[in-house]
Formats: structure tokens, sequence, C-alpha cells
């Protein structure tokens, strides 16, 4: 196997069975990959009480700046049911000129490229005039704990620093050369618990219906909007995910009533400002009396999910101008740049230094018979490979 062949890296790295949070062989696929090239890598394992241990990878070449960091998680979500797979999910079957395996585009596929385009242009110009590393995690699909924010924590006491990241995920809606992700929303989950009074329904007097609260809070929550976006976001915007209750009786009238939301919010809104306006929508419909009338105010309790996500917005014009004119140079296309979608390891980078995303189409990620077409694979490269060029000559200009 060559490393500059980025179907032969990809269907390595898909035969190791690596579901959150088993290592599965990956990360030591890509050492042997990396260290022929040049690279020093180290392996990482990372601990946190009451969660798995987790394997992470962090390879240099190169002593000097400027220093290009690629970001990555090889882990994989779980396949589902096999049975609906039409190839096996980790055979790395090409069939109609696409590559089948969980993690093909999401994002197995997108390191594949990136060591590809490394040896290719190592193997062009020699080592880089500056350092190149790979960062990579094995808890991107899971708790997100154990993975990049440790694995950058010990980078940086190690004294390693970094001028821009790419983070390889599957950016693209339709073809490659769509879209370059240069943010991401914040995100902000949390439950509310509301505690009524139970008894019988025919007596509504000397209860107090937790559903008639927990209706009141969860409106509130999801009305009126929170803004009307920005001019790199779109509006935030608050889902309520689950309500339960857990009441099997239709005569009785329930004492408890839990509800859960998320929130993405933009850069109208800090982590801070989001939650403290989330509740004084709360107690705001807590005091309403119009589901209650003639009731104290309603009680309720919330409890807010560990680590918030961030919303950041990167406007380093050498990052994002060298990648969207290798895009445009390859592609044809001038690619969109955005701020939609869900989280990504990009919110721990952004601390570090600027950071953007451009990856594989990502149409079938975390689906049953996640694929990606083998051509993909080949302009990809070649677009890592043109952007790095670009970087580098802008970085030393």
């Amino acid at each position: 196997m060559t490393s500059a062949d980025p179907i032969e890296n990809l269907a390595t790295l898909i035969r190791c069975p690596s579901v959150t949070p088993a290592e599965g062989g990956a990360l030591t696929a890509l050492v042997a990959m990396l260290e022929p090239l040049g690279f020093t890598v180290e392996r990482v394992t990372a601990s946190e009480p009451g969660m798995p241990d987790i394997e992470n990878l962090y390879a240099r070449i190169g002593t000097e700046g400027p220093h290009l960091m690629f970001a990555g998680h090889t882990d994989v979500v779980p396949v589902g049911n096999e049975a609906a797979w039409t190839h096996a999910p980790f055979g790395a079957e090409i069939a109609n000129g696409e590559m089948f395996g969980r993690g093909a585009v999401d994002m197995k596929g997108g390191i594949a490229c990136f060591v590809a385009a490394v040896a290719r242009q190592i193997a062009k110009n020699g080592p880089p005039k500056g350092s190149i590393s790979f960062l990579i995690t094995g808890d991107e699909e899971g708790p997100a704990v154990n993975g990049t924010i440790k694995l950058l924590q010990w980078a940086a006491e190690r004294g390693e620093r970094w001028d821009a990241c790419l983070v390889g995920e599957p950016t693209n809606p339709d073809k490659l050369g769509d879209m370059i992700k240069i943010g991401r929303r914040g995100s902000v989950s949390g439950a509310i618990t509301v505690h009524g009074v139970q008894g019988h329904a025919a007596y509504p007097h000397l209860a107090d219906n937790a559903v008639r609260g927990v209706i009141a809070l969860t409106d509130a929550l999801m009305y009126p909007p929170f803004d009307a976006g920005t001019e790199s976001f779109q509006p935030s915007n608050l889902e309520v995910t689950t309500i339960d209750v857990g009441n099997p009786a239709t005569n009785v009238v329930p004492a408890e009533a839990r509800a859960a939301f998320n929130i993405r919010f933009n850069d109208t809104w800090t982590a801070e400002t989001v939650m403290a306006e989330i509740v004084r929508r709360l107690d705001e419909a807590a005091a309403d009396e119009k589901l209650r009338p003639g009731r104290d105010a309603l009680r309720y309790d919330i409890k807010w999910a560990e680590r918030p996500s961030h919303v950041f917005l990167t406007r380093n014009n050498n990052l994002i101008a060298s990648l969207s004119g290798a895009i445009e140079a390859v592609t044809g296309r001038a690619p969109k740049m955005s701020t939609t979608g869900g989280t990504s390891d990009a919110r721990f980078i952004k601390d570090y230094c600027p950071v953007v995303e451009f990856g594989l189409v990502g149409q079938t990620m975390h689906m049953v018979d996640e694929r990606v077409a083998v051509a993909d694979l080949e302009t990809l490269t070649v677009i890592y490979q043109t952007f790095i060029e670009r970087w580098f000559g802008d970085a030393q200009a």
C-alpha cells in the first residue's frame, strides 16, 4: 500500500471497526501511513472518571513555522441493522463507483485524502517548509470528553502551537466544492421538571396538573423567536425534544412532568446569555395564570447539560482564501461560506488557532450503506494538496 492513494487509505481505515470508544486498529493503520513519510507519531490515551479511556493520535513533520494542523476522528457511529446493509459495513467494498463502509464520509474519507495529499506533496517537493500535524481523536462521535479537547491540551502543554487548522468533516451537501464551514452555532441543552399536585381528574381544584405547567413552559421556550439571524448565521432555534409524564391512568392528574430541549444559537448570544434568556422565559411563563387560573407561580427545576458548545466564526483571510481558491481551481465551483449544521470538534480547536472545515459530500453519513464516490476521493485529495501548496505559499509570503 502507498499512502499517496486515498482509495487504499480509506479501505484500510474502513476495515478497522472503530466504533466509539474502540480504537479498532484505525490509529495503528494511520501510524503505518504517516511514519514512512517522516512524521513523528505519538499515541495519547486520555481518561476521565466514569468514562471509557480513549486512544488518540498526534503526528508532526517539521519543527518550524508556519504550522498547519489537520484534525479529524477515526471513531464511527454504530452500524445499526447490519442486515440492512447491501455491503458489509466494515468491508470497504466498491460497487458502481462507490466505496461502502461505516465512516466512508464521516470522516475516515477526509483523513484518507489528507494523508494522500501530504504524501504526494512530500514526493513532489520534499518535506514542508514549515510543519504539518495530524490531530486525530477516537471520541468525536461519543461524549467528546477524552478526545480532541484533551489532546489539544496535551499538545499545547508540550509547546505545540498552530497557525491554522483544517477539519476534514463532510461539509458538502451535494457536490464537492459546495461549502466550507467557517463557524458553528453554539449549542445548549437542558431539562425541566415541573412539580404539581397529584389528584383525581374529577376534582381538579384539589390537584395541580403538571401537564398544564409543562405546556406553558415549553410554549414559552419555542415562541417568540430568539432572534432573526445575523449576517453570518441563521436564526437561533430551540427545539423541545421530549415531554414525559409517565402517567398510565386517564383519571389521575399527574404531579410531575418533564421536558428536554436543545437550542442552536448564533452570535447574537453567548452560552451564558442564552441560558439567562431561557430562565427569564421560564420564570415569566411560570407566573402566567392562563393555563392555571388562580394558582401560585408554577414550581419547576432546570438542569443544564454539561459543557455547552460556544458559537464561533473564523475570520482568517489567508486560511479561507487558500482553501476556497484551491476548491475553485480544482472543481470550478466557488464554495459557499457557511455556519450551518451541528457541532464539531472545531469548537475546541478555535481556542488555539483559526479553523475551517471542508471534506466530502455528507449525504450518507450515519446512514445504512454509508458510501463515497471513488472519484470524489481523488478530487478531494487534489483539493487538499492544492490547499497545502497555497496555504504555505501565502503564509510565507
